[in-house]
């Protein structure tokens, strides 16, 4: 009995029983189909706004295994798709129809801890590499949730705590591994396929199949200072004004998050606000403990918080913070602009829309990243947006299909009503579903897409690698 799947272009492919039987044979990983155990686990990603389903996923062991499973797609015209954490919030690792190549299997984290570089699988979360880097006290720049996949950040560009100290994620890449479309293995860096290099840093995943990166590690921790500072959410003006101030004067090693939301039943946070608007600043300082403590002082006193958890902690255990925030299979929209700073008008619309938050589990985030990345030059990588300070994440999070319209149609509203305290740009990894060519050429400049939609031709002609935010041209 032939198998269908979803071909390139809407074709429909059939697959006779021995041209399955025979990729399953050259491949060392799973092949599930839809009745396969753990079929169901395998498909299911982050965001349960996802809900597509692959003929075919192909779980790699190994390098060779992706290999043969772009052959197979290239060869017989099979639409697929690449997992890697499954956290992006577009969903782009999962095809309808088509062949998921699964890379979450691959989670090995090496570190020469005396020439400070770490290389990770492209299945590690950064939890699996803070892990390893931390036995050194080195870490590598990475994002804020330690369940996120490290290649779907990287290859977007990411940001984190250590940001602020050495720019974009992807701008610290000594090199990566790349299956190409022709199924090719390149090493790609600096001084080696430097053009491709040069896309993979932040140009998305357009370009080949990263199966593993190399990165640059700094000295942090093992402990750092570290914690959140909470207010009620009638003090959330006089907070961000204070924000405002001390974020633009802190040391690089000094990173605040600040979080309008409703108070979650956390055991951190007084009971008498729980459910209630609450704004809250999320802050990492990763330099000497001591140094910390005299700068966050004045923070510390501001009002009256209803919580402090800043204390001496692990470097990991911050980066892990916000992962309750965010479980798997909750029902996620985000919207984003980047910011040049923060004004009165950013202040007074961020709060008023965190006023109108439908769930208790939405969100208005600001992340400070200002001081390295605004000092490279510009198109030193697709990643780009020089000139950004914060990211303004709307984060729209909730349980129920029957709530999607009301916390979608939330997020737009206050994405609309911030529009205009924009840079203009905007974050690849934070595009929503339906986001298309308008959003993407926000994310990069004119020069950069121009680059990109070049090497976009040059590496994959035929657009295999389409289940992307797709640069083709």
């Amino acid at each position: 009995m032939a198998t269908k799947l979803a071909g390139l272009n809407g074709k429909t492919v059939e697959l006779n029983p021995e041209t399955l039987q025979a990729f399953k044979t050259a491949f060392k990983g799973q092949v599930l189909s839809a009745d396969d155990a753990g079929f169901e686990d395998s498909r299911k990603i982050w965001n349960a706004m996802i809900d597509r389903r692959p003929g075919l996923i192909a779980r790699c062991t190994g390098t060779a295994d992706v290999v043969q499973a772009v052959r197979f797609a290239r060869q017989h015209g099979v639409l697929s798709s690449v997992r890697g954490g499954g956290h992006n919030i577009a969903g782009l690792a999962v095809c309808e129809g088509g062949l998921m190549i699964d890379m979450s299997l691959l989670r090995g984290v090496w570190v020469d801890a005396a020439r400070r570089v770490a290389q990770a699988q492209a299945g590690c979360t950064l939890g699996d590499v803070d892990r390893e880097t931390q036995l050194h006290g080195l870490a590598a720049v990475l994002g804020f949730v330690s369940a996120t996949g490290i290649a779907g950040l990287t290859v977007g560009g990411g940001f984190g705590y250590l940001t602020r100290s050495h720019g974009w994620t992807c701008d610290n890449l000594v090199s990566m591994e790349v299956v190409t479309a022709a199924a090719q293995v390149l090493r790609v860096s600096e001084t080696e396929h430097t053009e491709l290099f040069w896309a993979l840093r932040g140009g998305g995943g357009n370009f080949g199949i990263v199966t593993s990166f190399e990165y640059k590690l700094f000295p942090v921790g093992p402990d750092i200072l570290g914690g959140a500072i909470a207010w009620r959410g009638e003090d959330a003006k006089q907070v961000l004004d204070a924000y405002r101030e001390f974020s633009a004067k802190a040391p690089r090693e000094l990173t605040t998050v600040a979080v309008l939301r409703r108070a979650p039943p956390a055991p951190w946070l007084p009971k008498e606000v729980h459910g209630q608007p609450i704004i809250a600043l999320f802050v990492c300082h990763s330099g000497k403990v001591e140094d910390g403590e005299a700068l966050l002082a004045p923070l510390r006193k501001l009002g009256r918080p209803v919580a402090d958890t800043v204390m001496r902690r692990p470097y990991a255990q911050m980066q892990s913070l916000l992962d309750a925030t965010q479980p798997k299979g909750r029902r996620y929209y985000w919207k984003s602009h980047y910011l040049a700073g923060i004004d009165s008008r950013t202040i007074d619309l961020a709060a008023e829309h965190a006023g109108r938050i439908r769930s208790p589990h939405s969100a208005i985030l600001l992340f400070q990243i200002q001081g390295a990345l605004n000092e490279r030059p510009a198109g030193y990588s697709p990643a780009g947006n020089r000139n950004a300070a914060y990211v303004l994440n709307i984060a729209g999070a909730w349980e129920s299909a029957a709530d999607d319209a009301v916390n979608v149609a939330w997020a737009r509203e206050c994405f609309e009503a911030m529009r205009a305290c924009s840079t203009g740009g905007t974050y690849i990894n934070f595009l929503t579903e339906e986001e298309g060519r308008d959003r993407i050429e926000a994310a990069y400049s004119p020069a950069d897409l121009g680059k990109l939609a070049a090497l976009k031709r040059r590496y994959d002609p035929d657009n295999l690698f389409r289940h992307t935010k797709s640069i083709a041209a």
